[in-house]
């Protein structure tokens, strides 16, 4: 090789080198300019939120919430999933006082499974609550209100919180995280969230009266108004002939229960452990 090639290539050496040098200090440069600004503290509070990412707090994951409480856009407890030791860690994150959490749970209004109901044909269809509410009485049982008893609300929930149990869906207590998903599955609106706290809840949706009920189910609210005539606090309403209790007025007493002639208001979590077994056999 003549010393002109050995000359050539270290000239062309050197511009590639010196074109990397040049690139580099340009994309460092560069990455300084255009980095976006991290916020310490909404890293910090998304240490401290599940990331289950489930929505239930309404923004569209964690990190977008960790953001909006870092910005003061949700409160501190805005999380379902998060316990009361999470709150206090978010809120000395940003130096302010702690506030007490309720956790809430997902909670089933109806009774009405395969032993309770009856049943006016036999559904072949697409194993799937919305489907079958399109068809004459919105499913195979008797009663329109009640749960489909499908598994559309099985299949959305991202914690394994609810299973189907004798033909109705049930909410494993300590699985559930209150995000809501259950909530937005059921076509007949029969699942809401209360407090943990909830002394008792009305396990009917049924809008029918009473005479209607008994014929299509032995375990529906017939909206006689017993309880809301018993009810010390007054927290007891019959609306659409159905009975609702109003949690912030409940205390939790059991007057209202005990003379249920129907036996549908009940302590709400008070057989956690029974429907956890029943779950997983």
């Amino acid at each position: 090789m003549s010393s002109e090639q050995i000359i050539a290539i270290l000239i062309a050496s050197g511009i590639v080198a010196a074109l990397g040098v040049v690139v580099g200090i340009f994309l460092g440069i560069s990455g300084k300019l255009l980095a976006v600004p991290t916020d310490e503290k909404a890293e910090a509070i998304r240490e401290c939120l599940p990331g289950s990412n489930c929505g239930g707090c309404g923004y569209s994951g964690c990190d977008a919430l960790a953001a909006a409480i870092s910005k003061g856009e949700a409160p501190i407890d805005a999380c379902p999933g998060c316990d009361q030791e999470a709150i206090d860690k978010i809120a000395a994150i940003l130096g302010q006082d702690s506030v007490e959490s309720v956790r809430r749970v997902a909670f089933v209004k109806c009774s009405g499974g395969c032993q309770e109901t009856r049943f006016i044909y036999q559904y072949y269809g697409d194993s799937d609550c919305h489907r079958a509410a399109l068809v004459p009485g919105r499913g195979d049982k008797a009663c329109a209100y009640g749960c489909v008893g499908l598994g559309s609300c099985v299949k959305a929930c991202p914690f394994d919180a609810i299973h189907i149990v004798g033909g109705r869906a049930e909410v494993i207590y300590d699985k559930c995280r209150a995000c809501g998903k259950c909530i937005a599955a059921c076509p007949n609106h029969l699942i809401e969230l209360l407090p943990a706290t909830a002394g008792y809840a009305v396990r009917c949706f049924s809008q029918e009266k009473g005479k209607v009920v008994k014929e299509m189910c032995d375990a529906g609210c017939i909206g006689c108004g017993i309880c809301a005539k018993i009810c010390p606090t007054h927290a007891i309403t019959i609306d659409n002939n159905i009975a609702h209790i109003d949690q912030t007025l409940c205390t939790g007493c059991g007057k209202c229960a005990d003379k249920c002639p129907a036996h549908v208001i009940i302590s709400p979590f008070a057989n956690a452990k029974a429907v956890a077994e029943a779950t997983e056999a």
